[in-house]
């Protein structure tokens, strides 16, 4: 019989949450220059959420009506047996409790795992890729082999998941290569999500200097293609469009020129059991200090409640162009992509 939410989570402002993202680690891979400064000092481990706490935690969010969750990182792939974790909340969707449960990865581990995600339930993917220029890729990266990302999407690819492309959007970077993205991502059916830079955590080069909106990157699109407005939805806040010339979907993610959170009905918890209300904010609530206090749930639940009695209307993104300073001091990575 199918689980049902009894008492699904309303915020002040009458949004339903249904959509949690779960970071399982801090750690990447990479060193991506507007997410991570190269010298990053990570999480002692015994901070993180074991992975069977993490499982106890989402699954008591999916009974309180959660339908999506999606787990990220850093980079969440090179978390150790990270599978045990998928094929555990895999019961939530053979159960139909759950609706979806997917990742957000770099690629760079996708051609290990790839096959197995899809045996745990896992329908598509977002893979994050910003340039199709390998010494460009290693330069935004750090660490990155682009090699290994595009053998991680045919894996995908081959074991039947949908792939979505993320590109941050970086001026002076990659915004000459857009058209190049969408062509290639159309091209093998991959839809693709462009993305602003956000004020998240201090690095080292200025991100005002990186910010490229997205308003300036549609409107030098709409001279090459036609974009026709769509109402399609993934759950997320991402804006598509149809792109007539390629019959591919573009979607455009603009929290910094355009607040998309008057429909938020997301949550997020880092991997250390604090969990978000908004990712543009940083009131938080402690999930750890409850889901260790005792096998029950009830301290849990309660403390879920009492943080999404405070979730905000809206984010507070902005780019102190004064003072280069970051409008939250945590990195991305802490918080989960």
């Amino acid at each position: 019989m199918q689980e049902t939410a009894d008492r699904p989570l309303i915020d002040p402002f009458g949004r339903t949450i249904t959509y949690l993202r779960v970071s399982v680690t801090d750690r990447c891979d990479f060193r991506c220059v507007y997410c991570m400064a190269e010298d990053m000092h990570f999480l002692p481990k015994r901070d993180l959420l074991t992975l069977e706490e993490l499982d106890r935690l989402c699954s008591v969010f999916v009974g309180r009506g959660v339908r999506k969750l999606r787990i990220t990182g850093g980079e969440p792939l090179v978390r150790r047996d990270i599978m045990h974790l998928f094929r555990s909340l895999s019961r939530h969707l053979a159960s139909g409790a759950l609706d979806e449960l997917t990742v957000t990865t770099n690629g760079s581990q996708l051609a290990r795992y790839a096959t197995e995600l899809a045996d745990c339930g896992v329908r598509r993917v977002n893979v994050s890729l910003d340039t199709l220029d390998a010494a460009k890729f290693r330069a935004t990266t750090r660490w990155g082999d682009l090699g290994k990302v595009m053998a991680g999407i045919d894996a995908a690819q081959a074991a039947g998941l949908a792939v979505k492309i993320n590109a941050v959007a970086l001026k002076g970077v990659n915004e000459d290569e857009i058209p190049r993205l969408i062509d290639w991502s159309h091209g093998r059916g991959m839809d693709l999500t462009l993305i602003e830079v956000m004020p998240l955590g201090e690095i080292e080069p200025a991100r005002v200097d990186q910010f490229l909106p997205l308003s300036l990157v549609k409107a030098r699109l709409m001279e090459r293609y036609t974009l026709d407005e769509i109402d399609y939805r993934t759950g997320g806040p991402a804006r598509y469009v149809r792109v007539r010339e390629t019959g591919g979907r573009l979607g455009f993610i603009t929290p910094m020129t355009h607040n998309f959170c008057e429909s938020c009905n997301r949550v997020r918890v880092t991997c250390t059991g604090t969990l978000y209300m908004c990712l543009g904010q940083e009131d938080a609530a402690d999930l750890r200090a409850p889901l260790r206090a005792s096998e029950s749930d009830a301290p849990l639940e309660a403390a879920i409640e009492r943080a999404i009695a405070r979730k905000p209307k809206g984010h507070d993104f902005v780019i102190d162009r004064r003072h280069a300073r970051p409008a939250v001091g945590r990195h991305m990575s802490v918080t989960g992509g």
